[in-house]
């Protein structure tokens, strides 16, 4: 069975996993290649460099994850990130957030939960 402190630990890696994708969408549509070049298009691109660093420090928290609690059990809540993500889209990108949206994230918390029993 697993742990709050495992489940929060779970579950922060996956929200830190998940603002780092909002942060790679910012970071792609602020990309100029055409008067910089490309590398410092990406180089000198503000969101990529925090995508990176906060991408980097869920990996750290993933880590921990995995030396606490069995792969079968953690890798499930990945799944939560097609939850999360396309919400912190809606609210921070003002993209668009459908019913079908709201279904399929019910059914893969329902099937996080079946899978994590």
């Amino acid at each position: 069975m697993i742990t709050f402190k495992q489940l929060l630990g779970t579950l922060f890696t996956v929200l830190s996993l998940s603002v780092g994708q909002v942060l790679f969408k910012v970071a792609a549509s602020k990309i100029d290649v055409q008067g910089k070049g490309i590398f410092q298009g990406f180089l000198l691109n503000p969101a990529l460099i925090i995508a990176l660093a906060v991408y980097g420090f869920a990996t750290i928290a993933w880590l921990w994850v995995l030396k606490e609690i069995p792969l079968r059990t953690a890798y499930p809540f990945i799944a939560l990130g097609f939850v999360i993500v396309p919400i912190m889209a809606h609210f921070f990108l003002g993209e668009a957030f459908k019913w079908t949206s709201l279904a399929g994230a019910l059914v893969i918390i329902l099937g996080v939960y079946i899978s994590v029993r």
